[in-house]
């Protein structure tokens, strides 16, 4: 019996590392594009022929015509955001119904799981975690303690199956004294709107619909969001997000069998940012970090915030590369370094107690970087179009981070343009 492959293309940092154009750019050789975690709190920014696109919960290979897309059962989906998403899209030309499909055992985010990440988040005071405010952790706390409402439901029983939810989460509302529903009733309308204009997408049991496609002999690309640092098990908890982003994740995410995985593409900046709070052991608080955030332009896709910046931390990196079974690594934002005489490259952090590392200690909040310092190409980058014509130091920061990373850099992004992409 042949059997096609699962890709699986994933961020190694904090998130934002700009997986939706890499996907765009892998896509062609897929069959099927799928998302296999994460809500409509991350943002994935694809830019080509002159328009700038902005996903949140559809996978980026609904560009490329004739791909099938699903949307995996380790997604949450916001019903309201979805509709707006797909409407804009289907405005700019791209038909999403039959390209697009939905798994059933996906769980819903209710408009009183925002309001209940609201609350908690108060309640948090100085912990807080910094989330996007999109009920993402609230939908995840209710499908762990079985509670979750799933698209499948909307096809029985809907509004029934809904007010117990809702009843719920008021009452959890109510113990944490919350008060605040500005809003609320318009937010639901347009919810229900959102269920409404879901039922005209293919509801699928994804396992069987992604399992059938590789008996075809047919390649699927598992698309993740986030970052590998935002792991709920192997991120900087607790400021992570609350599903698996790593490769595992596409397993549970979608429903395959660990064998059919084949190549793990992981995808890194050339510096590091992070959104939100948590501990970020190279961050730079100087002109340094203002200049990475400008000429990055690092704020969030979905959100607008500033991103906090810092150099290259390569502990970190090798972590994820390890937990990951990464195989090939993409490096983005290159570009972005173009302008600095010395670049830096943490290599090992020091402990409290004084001692260094090479490896990611349980907790990073008290770390000190230990920096290996480059010399940079000063030339600009965002023209070439093709390895030979590269600065020889920056083939020599490129030699470093693979010899370092113990993993080959297979694709180097030189601007946010589809067309600004080498191929090695």
């Amino acid at each position: 019996m042949e059997t096609g492959k699962v890709d699986v293309l994933l961020g190694l940092q904090w998130g934002d590392e700009g997986k939706g154009k890499i996907v765009d750019v892998l896509t062609p050789r897929y069959d099927v594009v799928a998302r296999f975690q994460g809500g409509p709190n991350a943002g994935h920014t694809l830019e080509f022929e002159g328009q700038k696109y902005v996903l949140r919960s559809i996978p980026s290979g609904i560009f490329q015509g004739g791909k099938v897309n699903i949307i995996g059962n380790g997604v949450v989906l916001a019903p309201d955001l979805f509709m707006s998403e797909a409407k804009d899209l289907a405005a700019s030309g791209h038909p999403l119904a039959e390209r697009l499909y939905i798994s059933k055992k996906a769980h819903l985010i209710m408009p009183t799981h925002r309001i209940l990440d609201k609350a908690n988040e108060a309640a948090k005071g100085k912990e807080m975690v910094g989330t996007t405010g999109k009920g993402i952790g609230p939908t995840y706390t209710d499908k762990t303690s079985r509670h979750g409402l799933r698209v499948g439901d909307i096809l029985e029983n809907f509004d029934e199956k809904y007010a117990k939810h809702k009843a719920r989460h008021l009452n959890m509302l109510k113990a944490l004294g919350w008060t605040d529903f500005e809003g609320f009733e318009e937010t639901e309308k347009v919810w229900m709107e959102g269920v409404e204009y879901m039922k005209q997408f293919r509801f699928v049991d994804s396992e069987h619909e992604i399992n059938n496609t590789l008996r075809k002999d047919k390649s699927i690309l598992c698309e993740g969001a986030q970052g590998t640092m935002l792991d709920v098990d192997f991120g900087s908890y607790p400021f992570v997000t609350s599903s698996n982003t790593i490769s595992a994740g596409a397993c549970t995410g979608l429903g395959i069998g660990p064998n059919k995985i084949g190549n793990v593409f992981g995808i890194m900046k050339a510096y590091c940012t992070r959104v939100g709070s948590g501990p970020f052991p190279t961050e730079l608080f100087d002109e340094t970090g203002t200049l990475l955030r400008d000429l990055g332009h690092e704020y969030g896709a979905v959100t607008g915030r500033e991103r906090r910046c810092g150099w290259i931390d390569l502990v970190q990196l090798r972590y994820s590369i390890m937990v990951n079974g990464v195989t090939e690594l993409i490096m983005m934002k290159s570009d972005v370094l173009d302008t600095f005489k010395t670049i830096k490259a943490c290599v090992a952090y020091e402990l409290p107690n004084g001692e260094t590392t090479t490896e990611l200690p349980y907790d990073i909040t008290d770390v000190k970087p230990v920096y290996k310092e480059l010399k940079g190409w000063q030339t600009d980058m965002t023209q070439f179009t093709s390895e030979a014509q590269f600065p020889a130091e920056f083939k020599e920061y490129v030699k470093f981070l693979e010899d370092f990373l113990e993993t080959r850099i297979s694709v180097i992004s030189i601007g946010p343009d589809r067309a600004q992409t080498i191929i090695r």
